[in-house]
């Protein structure tokens, strides 16, 4: 595996262990984190992924309206998956629904797992539209460890336990980067690939992000989700 490769695998790795570990201590300061990733990864979808999958799939003849379509279908699935597995059960405190912990943590070590795989498929494009997307995964993995360590908690489960998905969370990324390095993928699957993570990212970042910083007025989460569209806008434009 590439060098370059192996230390964003390892970035994202330290990413979600940090975000994870220091939730409680500066939980207070979140909707900036949330703000920021949720920017990032908006801008990213639409100024770098989208219309590398859309070239993909002009070079191989695949429709404009398949890409697109994935990119709904995309969006749609990420919604059923936060709808049935990730909100429903918040609040909860019947012992029959501790075990909504370990789900929902168990589908964000998935989550996980394909970030790595948008990676890893990226980088098989070429290393500028690999270091967008690593940058934008490795920011996202923060908020997966915030997330793993939060459904736990809320849940009742052992800080042990929660420990242990948490560390599941953080490497399931090299896992993804790995199967996707190893594996030759043709042009027409990377098209839909990209075009998929383009709809899981907007879902991340309009959907379950940004309402993380509805009740928080102050002017920084502003400045914080610029900030993350203004850096994505100069990795866009320069790299």
């Amino acid at each position: 595996m590439d060098r370059l490769i192996l230390i964003f695998a390892l970035a994202a790795f330290i990413s979600t262990l940090v975000g994870g570990a220091i939730i409680v201590k500066f939980r207070k300061y979140l909707p900036f984190f949330f703000a920021f990733a949720a920017g990032s990864l908006i801008a990213v979808s639409f100024l770098d992924l989208l219309p590398e999958s859309l070239e993909l799939a002009g070079s191989v003849n695949i429709p404009v309206r398949y890409v697109m379509i994935t990119v709904v279908l995309s969006f749609f699935l990420y919604s059923l998956i936060e709808r049935f597995l990730l909100t429903h059960h918040i609040g909860d405190h019947d012992d029959h629904n501790h075990i909504m912990g370990p789900i929902g943590a168990g589908s964000l070590i998935l989550h996980s797992f394909l970030d790595g795989a948008a990676i890893g498929a990226a980088f098989r494009i070429n290393a500028s539209v690999g270091l967008i997307v690593a940058l934008a995964v490795i920011f996202h993995d923060f908020t997966d460890g915030i997330n793993t360590v939060t459904l736990m908690l809320k849940n009742k489960q052992h800080i042990k336990r929660t420990i242990t998905f948490l560390v599941f969370d953080a490497l399931a990324p090299f896992v993804g980067i790995l199967a996707t390095t190893t594996i030759n993928i043709s042009e027409s699957v990377l098209a839909i690939m990209l075009a998929a993570f383009v709809g899981e990212f907007l879902y991340i970042g309009a959907s379950t992000l940004l309402p993380e910083t509805r009740n928080n007025l102050s002017k920084g989460v502003v400045i914080a989700m610029a900030t993350g569209i203004f850096l994505i806008m100069l990795l866009t434009s320069f790299i």
